[in-house]
């Protein structure tokens, strides 16, 4: 076998002698301490990857180092080398052999102790004690890590202040809704999210926040909700966040007491009129009424019910849901009153994160059209291509720990991105060139002695020169389903006149007829509610029909993503104990090398999954359903939470996936570039529409026309 100077040699032949000594010294003096190839990675992985210049990916330098690492095993310490030996050693033999032939030496195991020996008793009993104290110990250290509850690191911002912002603000002329907070920074526990960036946001512009996942998006919402980044105070903020509580009050009640101003003047016009009818009236209380109608009339409370009920019912809530309390509505549908709730109280800035997550594509669509006339403004995190090119005016693009403003909607902002990347790259070109046209003169004449004036002045035009950086590119995203499995024969997965109720007076199917096979691409799209999970769990064969047959191949192996499935991770521990605890029996470098081909690399892997981004949580979710590879993956709102770069990886992942596909989603994006056929999920059938997404949209907004909601 080749030892670890030879792997070295033919994997990076070009490598520096320097840094080549370097690395055989490291692997020479600790080469017993490395208990696997994780740990010589982490020694030496950085270095190799530098060696490399980036002809090596991490996955290369990992397999290196773990057979540097199986070399490092063969070998004893000292200059010893292991010898097999051609019969067994028999130690009584050489014992007689020895005496006989040495009585003078004698080995430890051939010596006989005296037989009066003797142990003291209160030192053996002190030793013991020692002992078992110390076992204690740990014992009680490992139960106090086990039961206390994991600590979240916290996020906190600081900025630049001026004293003159500062007194204009205190002195309340600052009567502008323009937000600017300048050189802030941002941070999550240990990790810097921004620094010294800045944020402009004009009043009435409508902006998206976009940025890769994990990167501090939901963080600065927090930060500017919880006002630790500095805005006037005359602008009110609202943050969709937090479902709405569950109580007796009715949905549509709920949505106008957000209404704060109504609800205090209305209030106050009761308290009068029952002062007046029990003749406790001191004489103002008709003066004090005529003030309060008039604001009434200008803030049109008298509209107030009939706009609270059309933004309902665009959400989604039926006439009847609208009356009931919001105790009897779950969470998904709460988060929706919380969003009813703040488009009706039309705060000065209005914080949305990921509104399209919890809501169908028919309710999107009317959303989508809804906040194109707001009045004020909005910053809304969204990883929705089509609603952010439907709602925003600008764009913010977080990364490298600062944010770049860009007008116009998100086609506008990729072409503008690609625009400016294209001329730093150029700028980089030309700045690197003339560097180099320097130093060339600098390397030519630096010994002549007529010319050492010029290259004075030359070394220091150099040093003047701004730092030249490389043009930063994000790196591109890529996932990989897992498909070294047999072709199956049809049929795959039927479903035929199939019947199904969680109770017998409410049929939710009847007569259903589907069937998917390995070439399957197909998306089921409905209102919330009408039964798009149930008939994932049917295809899945998790709910049993009451009547009609499914019929699955013997050897079909389904791989199931549940829109709850990120909601039901061990949150306690890190990615890689997750999989070994779902998977049992394989090595750590298999567990991280799944984990790798969703994104989750490096001090991610071992972080508490608890402090993971929603998308980063998603992809730990999809790591750990691939494990088994699966042949058919039936998906349940797989985009929740993912960023861009993602969701078009994902797309591209399946379609080059040699199995089947269904899926339930909301994502217009990936509907797009998926899906085959669309299957509309309503009234208790479930029907396929030709026209594709197109046709189900032209559908939606004759609806909308109809029913008076846009």
């Amino acid at each position: 076998m080749a030892t670890y100077v030879e792997i070295l040699k033919s994997e990076f032949p070009e490598i520096d002698s320097e840094l080549f000594d370097y690395i055989t010294g490291v692997l020479d003096s600790g080469g017993a301490d490395f208990e696997d190839g994780e740990e010589v990675y982490e020694a030496i992985g950085g270095v190799l990857q530098e060696v490399s210049a980036d002809s090596k990916n991490e996955d290369d330098i990992r397999d290196i180092c773990l057979q540097m690492f199986n070399t490092l095993q063969l070998r004893v310490p000292g200059s010893q080398r292991q010898v097999l030996l051609d019969a067994p050693v028999q130690l009584s033999q050489i014992s007689a052999d020895t005496t006989s032939a040495a009585k003078d030496v004698q080995g430890i195991w051939m010596m006989k102790r005296p037989q009066n020996t003797t142990v003291d008793a209160k030192k053996l009993e002190k030793a013991e004690a020692k002992l078992k104290a110390k076992h204690e110990r740990r014992n009680e250290k490992d139960s106090q890590k086990a039961s206390s509850p994991l600590v979240l690191e916290e996020a906190s911002a600081s900025q630049a202040s001026s004293k003159k912002e500062n007194r204009v603000d205190q002195s309340g002329k600052n009567r502008s809704y323009d937000i600017r907070i300048e050189n802030f920074d941002v941070s999550f526990g240990d990790r810097c999210l921004l620094q010294g960036a800045e944020l402009s946001l004009a009043s009435g512009r409508r902006y998206g926040l976009i940025g890769r996942n994990g990167l501090g998006k939901t963080t600065l919402l927090k930060m500017l909700a919880s006002r630790n980044l500095r805005v006037p105070a005359h602008i009110s903020i609202l943050h969709v966040e937090q479902e709405v509580a569950g109580d007796e009050t009715s949905a549509l009640q709920s949505v106008l007491e957000s209404d704060t101003l109504r609800e205090e003047l209305l209030d106050e016009e009761r308290q009068l009129n029952t002062r007046i009818a029990n003749g406790t009236a001191d004489g103002m209380e008709s003066v004090r009424l005529s003030e309060i109608y008039g604001k009434l009339e200008e803030i049109e409370a008298d509209k107030a019910p009939a706009r609270a009920s059309v933004i309902l019912a665009g959400l989604g809530f039926s006439p009847r849901m609208q009356q009931q309390a919001t105790k009897e509505f779950s969470g998904g549908w709460r988060m929706r009153l919380a969003l009813a709730r703040a488009l009706f109280a039309r705060p000065d800035l209005l914080l949305l994160d990921e509104p399209t997550n919890m809501l169908d594509v028919r309710a999107i669509l009317w959303l989508e059209n809804y906040l194109q006339t707001w009045q004020s403004t909005i910053l809304v995190v969204s990883h929705d291509r089509n609603f952010l090119n439907a709602v925003v005016t600008d764009i913010i693009h977080l990364h490298s720990q600062r944010l770049d403003s860009y007008r116009g909607d998100y086609e506008n902002f990729i072409k503008t991105k690609e625009d400016r990347l294209k001329n730093q790259h150029r700028e980089y070109e030309a700045q690197l060139q003339y560097r180099q046209h320097i130093q060339v003169f600098i390397d030519r004449f630096r010994y002549n002695a007529n010319r050492a004036a010029q290259v004075q002045s030359k070394l220091k035009l150099l040093e003047r020169l701004p730092e030249l950086k490389p043009v930063e590119k994000e790196t591109e995203v890529t996932l990989r389903f897992p498909d070294n499995f047999e072709k199956l024969s049809p049929p795959i997965l039927q479903l035929d006149e199939v019947e199904f109720f969680y109770s017998p007076d409410q049929r939710l199917f009847s007569g259903l007829n589907l069937s998917a096979d390995l070439e399957s691409r197909i998306c089921i799209v409905g209102e919330n509610g009408a039964g798009k999970t149930t008939v994932l769990k049917l295809l899945m064969g998790e709910l049993t029909p009451v009547g009609g047959v499914r019929q699955a191949h013997r050897n079909l192996k389904i791989g199931y993503f549940s829109q709850h499935h990120v909601d039901q991770l061990d949150l306690n521990v890190c990615s890689v104990e997750l999989l070994l605890n779902k998977f049992p029996g394989r090595t750590e470098e298999e567990y991280r090398h799944q984990l790798g081909g969703y994104g989750i690399t490096g001090e991610l892997a071992t972080r508490p999954v608890a402090s993971l981004s929603g998308g980063q949580k998603s992809r730990v979710a999809f790591a750990q359903m691939t494990m088994p590879c699966p042949n058919f993956y039936i998906l349940d709102e797989p985009t929740n939470h993912l960023d861009m770069e993602t969701i078009e990886a994902l797309a591209k992942a399946l379609n080059k996936f040699r199995g089947g596909v269904v899926l339930v989603s909301h994502d217009e994006r990936l509907i797009r570039l998926v899906c085959k056929e669309l299957w509309v999920c309503e009234g208790g059938k479930v029907q396929r529409i030709d026209g594709g997404f197109d046709e189900y949209r032209d559908i939606l907004q004759e609806q909308f026309r109809k029913e008076g909601y846009l």
